[in-house]
């Protein structure tokens, strides 16, 4: 199959987004993401999807500049005002990313799905893909884990109202950040933790960069409504499948509980960016991610020389 030079991000190493280069200065980054309702409230739904969709981009280092919604609801069925409703939200955080929804597609569908297609734009230069890291480097992550399980627990009807506040907090909350840590030059690769949970994209990034990663459990930021959650059982289904399809390439220690192995593999919606860059730029990164709200940023371990695996302390 033909790849054009331009091409300079496909889907070789299971990046966020495709990137292409246009000329000497300018590159165009395209993503989509669509999912069904993870929430009752529709404006809220729209909201996160949207979010999540549009993190893509910044996970590339990118600045969005234009997004299309994808839209399927099944017409006649579900009220016209809750249908409204999602797109209003879609459009609200779009306004916040400062860009426009400028068209899209829809479709009668058996089920809600909204989601958006979403471009940027970046210097060639400054793409931060995912598969980039070296070793020696420090790893952040720029928002707390366990969004999966709040998730869970509101399918459940357990989850109180501060863990519902906290999840559409965090799923709303746009990881703007990635726009300046790809000018930084000690930030060496960057991705988003999403449906694979944090273990699955840190495997992603270890797999591309050929190297192996150690993480120190104690350092990982976790949602306080979700750690006393998952001690009560409650974590999503995909956590036990993402610990299926990676499990072999991840070293545990011998006295690690279940609900710590779910918190590690809860897949994350709308999660933070995690980054890979070298020691010197550890402060800079941090205080990145704190100067624009992202209070549980935190450097969580270490790039390593070795085997592509994932060592949990």
């Amino acid at each position: 199959m033909p790849v054009s030079p331009h091409l300079l991000v496909g889907a070789e190493s299971s990046d966020d987004a495709a990137v292409y280069q246009l000329n000497e200065h300018q590159a165009i980054v395209a993503t989509t993401d669509f999912f069904m309702p993870i929430v009752d409230d529709p404006f809220d739904f729209g909201r996160i999807a949207a979010a999540n969709a549009i993190s893509d981009i910044y996970a590339m280092g990118a600045q969005p500049i234009l997004a299309l919604a994808i839209v399927g609801m099944p017409i006649g069925k579900l009220p016209v005002d809750v249908i409204k409703d999602i797109l209003k939200g879609g459009e609200s955080v779009c306004a916040t990313a400062g860009i426009a929804i400028a068209g899209g597609h829809s479709i009668d569908a058996p089920e809600p799905i909204y989601g958006l297609v979403a471009l940027g734009v970046i210097h060639p230069a400054q793409v931060r893909r995912n598969d980039q890291a070296r070793p020696g480097d420090t790893l952040i992550l720029g928002k707390g884990l366990g969004v999966g399980i709040l998730s869970a627990a509101l399918q459940k009807g357990k989850l109180p109202a501060a863990g519902y506040q906290r999840m559409v907090a965090s799923t709303t909350q746009l990881n703007t950040p990635g726009q300046a840590l790809a000018a930084m030059v000690g930030v060496r690769a960057m991705t988003d933790v999403t449906g694979f949970g944090l273990l699955g994209h840190l495997l992603e990034v270890c797999r591309g960069s050929r190297v192996g990663a150690e993480v120190a459990f104690e350092r990982l930021p976790l949602f306080p409504e979700a750690v006393e959650l998952v001690k009560q059982g409650i974590a999503p289904g995909a956590a036990e499948r993402n610990w299926d399809s990676y499990g072999h390439e991840v070293a545990l220690p011998a006295d690690m509980a279940r609900w710590q192995r779910d918190l590690l593999c809860d897949p994350q919606t709308s999660g933070g960016l995690l980054v890979a860059c070298a020691p010197e730029a550890v402060d800079d990164v941090l205080r990145c991610f704190h100067d624009e709200g992202f209070l549980f940023a935190q450097a969580i371990g270490r790039v390593q020389a070795d085997a592509v695996r994932v060592v949990v302390r």
